[in-house]
């Protein structure tokens, strides 16, 4: 399929590359390099390059070359970035001299990362593994000796990091300093919808996050948050639709569209639903998730027969995975191929065996099947891990 897929592409290149086939031709390489495969990220990427010299296609080759350790290569195509426009390769480049044992020269290139609008966070840039070779240097120490951030962009930092450990009152107060010390800042807003999402208010969430796309359509950081906390507030629709907006603008992430197909499975849209995740798995044919949701939106479309065919896929690739043997066993309930429906069940709880709602799906398999006592012992199982539904299939088939 993949190959396919290359061959079509490589075909269909004609002129300039317009927009939308840049995200395409970014998002395949991006692909290829992730799954192991960087000569056919570099395949790709240069036939594009032949035609338009998007300072993307220097970047995501370079990083393609790097995984091949060719710095030579990387090295030039972050330099031919940097010249289409300024500073997109200085990261790049760091690391490249940071694993090359070369600090100065990392170190150089880093504080011309810093000063440009493509500038890293402290915690991208700590947690880089590519650094992790200097980081004992004195001249790493040195260096973040420096302030390179601005108080308010450590007050923003802070309040993510209370975000991600929940500590949602520590946030508020930062964000109340960043309040009082920088009215006005549109990031204030996002701070507390930010704080507000971890709160579960997602009501209100959307109602800040609203205008503030409102006053910056393109700002990819406020749009992500408005989806998420459309989805929080059970609006797929509103977030497939701002999901919409981020894809519109040309940002190679895949995900938004496993995201949006997710939205719209649950708005019933379900033939949108398969060409988002359908478009995902030309990128990404084995993954668990985006095979998964493919099986389900099937389901929910009413072709069961296509649904069986993405589990059993998705089984194979993942054979120990309890979701994968459930999903399955799912489909075979809704058939009601009751015995193949009980033996995924009982592979999945050989996996994970204290899944109440499995324990009560193979108890009805059972109970369907004509194996009643079979069945108690299951719907007693599944009362044991915190299932409540199997007390009225106990009162009514098990008590005698």
């Amino acid at each position: 399929m993949r190959k396919i897929l290359f061959s079509v592409i490589l075909i269909l290149f004609t002129g300039v590359v317009p927009g939308q086939k840049t995200v395409e031709y970014l998002l395949q390489a991006k692909s290829f390099t992730e799954s192991g495969k960087p000569d056919d990220a570099i395949k790709i990427l240069s036939e594009a390059i032949e035609h338009t010299p998007d300072s993307r296609f220097f970047t995501e080759r370079a990083e393609a070359y790097l995984l091949k350790k060719d710095y030579s290569a990387a090295i030039n195509d972050f330099n031919n970035a940097n010249n289409i426009n300024p500073a997109s390769g200085e990261y790049g480049l760091s690391k490249i001299y940071a694993l090359k044992r070369d600090v100065s020269t990392a170190l150089y290139h880093l504080e011309r990362n810093l000063k440009s609008r493509f500038k890293k966070s402290e915690k991208v840039i700590l947690l880089d593994p590519a650094f992790s070779i200097i980081e004992n240097t004195s001249e790493w120490r040195q260096f973040w000796k420096k302030e390179w951030y601005s108080s308010y962009e450590k007050g923003l930092s802070e309040i993510e990091y209370y975000v991600s450990v929940k500590n949602s009152e520590e946030a508020r107060a930062v964000l109340s300093d960043l309040t009082r010390n920088y009215p006005g800042k549109g990031d204030n807003i996002y701070a507390g919808a930010l704080i507000s999402v971890s709160e579960a208010n997602y009501s209100g969430a959307v109602g800040a996050l609203t205008g503030l796309v409102t006053e910056y359509p393109s700002n990819e950081k406020y749009l992500r948050l408005l989806a998420r906390a459309q989805e929080g507030a059970r609006n797929p629709s509103g977030a497939s639709v701002t999901y919409s907006r981020l894809l519109s603008l040309g940002i190679p992430d895949a995900e938004l569209l496993i995201l949006r197909a997710e939205c719209y499975r649950k708005t019933g849209e379900t033939s949108k639903a398969l060409m988002d995740v359908e478009k995902y798995l030309e990128y990404y044919p084995d993954n668990k998730r985006a095979l998964s949701l493919a099986g389900r939106t099937e389901s929910a479309a009413g072709d069961n027969l296509k649904a069986l065919e993405y589990f059993s896929r998705n089984l194979q690739l993942h054979p120990h995975d309890a979701d994968c043997y459930i999903d399955r066993a799912n489909a075979y309930f809704v058939s009601k191929s009751w015995d193949w429906a009980i033996m995924d069940y009982a592979m999945s709880l050989d996996l994970q065996p204290d899944n109440p709602e499995v324990w009560l799906n193979k108890g009805i398999a059972l109970l369907r099947s004509g194996k009643t006592d079979d069945a108690c012992i299951d719907f007693r199982r599944a009362l044991r891990h915190g299932n409540k539904k199997a007390t009225e299939y106990i009162s009514k088939y098990c008590i005698k």
